[in-house]
């Protein structure tokens, strides 16, 4: 029997599978614009055919369909042989595209695979979302296609297309045969030590893109001179309109973008595989960075991405302790002032700013929706609740290499623990003093409260958290929440752990008269959390009447 080996790659980036059969048809990926080539070589004693499949990035720019798919296909066995496609491609390498430099760096690496996730909903198979509903606001109401350039017919040059959601008025954008050139982004360099930057300004930080800091090559259709902006006003208004943000960054970089004549297209580096690019801004406060977090992975999974993508900053922040989750979420983390040479993408995706996402606009917008599980949902679809956020918080979890079910820690029904998050000093951000404004006056008397009152349940197993997550690795915080079966706090950022809580932890918010704003009532809500709130008349709470909204809580779990 022939040895026939199937090689199918986006650019230059390989997979290799073995095939036993008698013959392979001249030209079995003809479809969906891929160009294919064959060559006859010997391997041992044996003629084989090799196919190099190059996936072209205007086909969609989303990964190339699963080898199992082809083989189904073709109706043959699968199995890996890599060894013997390394020693193929070592000696039949494809030449770099003629109109890139002839020897550009390329950088690939593993990618992480998606993990398995039991509140996982499919994101691109849903059928007319209505507008206004919790899959529009948390899921893909990114419903409506627009092509700016190209659409996946021609065989050179770039593409780029946005995902607009009516809902959220906002839009996920992506595109391939990109270029970015950092040296025309004014901002600082990014990524340096608290220390080292005391007293930099955010303008400083957050970046100005000049005319050309973004280009996509052009098909050859283009006319030479001129205006080469890759979209015109008309286009930023509709699917990347300003709306309350006064520094829309995405917007200002998709306009900085220009279309590169076909033959002038040069890069010094290529990044192969999908990258998501992200702007932040208050990037040290734990409920903005969430916000972040949720937009980016939205934005992998609205665009098909079969791995996590790599990630890069295009913002000048130094770093900063939520930087752990980033790293963990992401195949990869890397600041666009990283690259000292213009860099060249074969598959780039924008991200939403965290303030377009419904985690912030349900702040000020009013829109109904209850977390349920995804179980409930895929058994009787409901437009008013969701599952996303809890999706979302098993992403963040498995992330950071903790369990994903509901069903762990393995304890007795008797035994609790009691997380008490407490906001502390600590210096956040260059323009930070180091000290956080207090929102519960007597913080240290109500835990001893509660640790003294815990002690004297004869009932239950009452084990009382000090949750002083400023000192706390991002593991060690979500681990805490993971494990609590209630979560007690002041109003304030770390509340917004709750995204990654188990299905039935009970929240207990207390709120100074100064701080009565809804994200934790409204993120226990989206997560379908059981929620109690004790409002004070000032920042001062009397430990009884703590103890009395706590013990009906205990009391509700048998103690």
């Amino acid at each position: 029997m022939n040895a026939c080996f199937i090689a199918c790659a986006r650019s230059f980036q390989l997979q290799a599978f073995h095939f036993s059969g008698e013959s392979m048809p001249s030209s079995i990926f003809s479809a969906k614009s891929k160009r294919c080539h064959r060559k006859h070589v010997h391997i041992s004693d044996s003629p084989s055919h090799i196919i190099l499949c190059r996936w072209h990035q205007i086909t969609g720019g989303h990964e190339p369909a699963a080898a199992g798919t082809l083989a189904s296909e073709l109706a043959l066995p699968l199995r890996p042989q890599p060894s013997i496609l390394a020693l193929y491609f070592s000696l039949h390498l494809p030449a770099a595209p003629s109109s890139a430099p002839s020897t550009p760096s390329r950088f690939t690496s593993s990618l992480k695979p998606w993990p398995s996730l039991p509140s996982f909903s499919p994101w691109n198979s849903i059928p007319d979302i209505p507008q206004g509903s919790c899959e529009a606001y948390f899921g893909n109401g990114f419903s409506r296609q627009v092509d700016a350039v190209g659409s996946g017919g021609a065989d050179v040059g770039g593409w780029f297309r946005c995902f607009y959601s009516a809902t959220l008025r906002s839009s996920i954008c992506e595109g391939g045969r990109v270029r970015m050139d950092s040296s025309k982004i004014r901002m600082s360099d990014g990524g340096e030590s608290l220390d080292s930057v005391m007293g930099r300004t955010e303008e400083d930080e957050l970046p100005k893109f000049e005319n050309g800091s973004f280009e996509i090559e052009g098909d050859g259709s283009e006319a030479s001179g001129g205006d080469r902006r890759m979209v015109n006003e008309e286009f930023l208004n509709h699917y990347v309109p300003h709306g309350g943000v006064h520094l829309h960054t995405m917007r200002s970089l998709i306009e900085s973008m220009r279309i590169v004549r076909h033959g002038e297209f040069q890069c010094s580096q290529w990044i192969e595989e999908p990258t998501v690019l992200v702007t932040r801004f208050e990037y040290a406060n734990l409920f903005h960075t969430v916000t972040d977090w949720y937009s980016a992975y939205v934005s992998s999974r609205v665009t098909g991405l079969s791995s996590r993508p790599h990630l890069i900053f295009v913002d000048g922040h130094c770093k900063a302790p939520l930087e752990e989750t980033w790293e963990a979420l992401f195949s990869s983390v890397r600041y666009a002032k990283n690259f000292s040479a213009s860099v060249c993408f074969s598959h780039v995706i924008l991200a939403p700013l965290g303030y377009e996402t419904a985690m912030f606009k349900g702040l000020s917008e009013h829109f109904s929706c209850q977390g349920t599980s995804a179980k409930s949902l895929r058994e009787s679809p409901k437009h008013q609740k969701t599952s996303r956020l809890s999706e979302f918080g098993e992403m963040l979890r498995a992330a950071l290499e903790l369990p994903t079910d509901d069903d762990s820690p393995k304890k007795s029904s008797t035994t609790h623990n009691i997380l008490f998050i407490r906001r502390e000093d600590y210096l956040a951000h260059p323009r930070h003093h180091g000290k956080l404004e207090s929102r519960l006056a007597n913080e240290p008397e109500i835990l001893a409260a509660m640790q003294n009152w815990a002690a004297n349940n004869t009932k239950c197993s009452l084990n009382v958290v000090n949750g002083l997550f400023a000192h706390m690795s991002m593991r060690e915080q979500f681990r805490a929440i993971y494990e609590a079966s209630i979560v007690v706090g002041a109003h304030g950022a770390g509340l917004t752990h709750l995204v990654s809580a188990r299905s039935k932890t009970i929240v207990l918010e207390i709120i100074s008269s100064q701080f009565r704003r809804p994200h934790f009532s409204l993120i226990s809500q989206w997560k379908g959390l059981e929620y109690h709130a004790i409002n004070l008349a000032g920042s001062y709470a009397r430990p009884e009447m703590v103890l009395d909204e706590l013990g009906g809580i205990v009391r509700s779990l048998g103690c």
